[in-house]
């Protein structure tokens, strides 16, 4: 998965997060979807399946995940931390003129629109 893909994904699932946070706010919860949810999802898609021979020691087989799952997790973390810089920029500025919603599909649409050109 590309890294503008990993990004644009967990903008769904803030937008997701906080559409559910509103809701639960005003006492909605009924509706909460507890299926799979964005997160879920975005997880299962961005860790590879490992496989550890069955001959591994202990030691072989902690590395063989470590190998495997470092690349995404790092992605993961990478995105969830821009996306909140980018956050955390617009509330240290006091701007009220965007809401997180509105910001965080700006930045979709920004970086969906860089993808296409590149």
């Amino acid at each position: 998965m590309e890294h503008t893909e990993i990004i644009l994904r967990a903008i769904g699932v803030l937008t997701e997060t906080n559409a559910m946070t509103r809701r639960i706010a005003r006492e909605e919860s009924s509706d909460i979807d507890t299926g799979e949810s964005q997160l879920g999802s975005l997880v299962t898609e961005v860790f590879p399946s490992v496989e550890v021979p069955a001959d591994a020691g202990p030691a072989e087989a902690g590395q063989a995940v470590a190998d495997a799952y470092l690349p995404a997790t790092i992605s993961l973390v990478g995105a969830f931390a821009f996306l909140f810089s980018e956050l955390a920029e617009v509330h240290d500025a006091g701007r009220t003129d965007i809401t997180t919603a509105e910001l965080l599909q700006n930045l979709a649409l920004r970086l969906s629109q860089a993808d296409e050109e590149s």
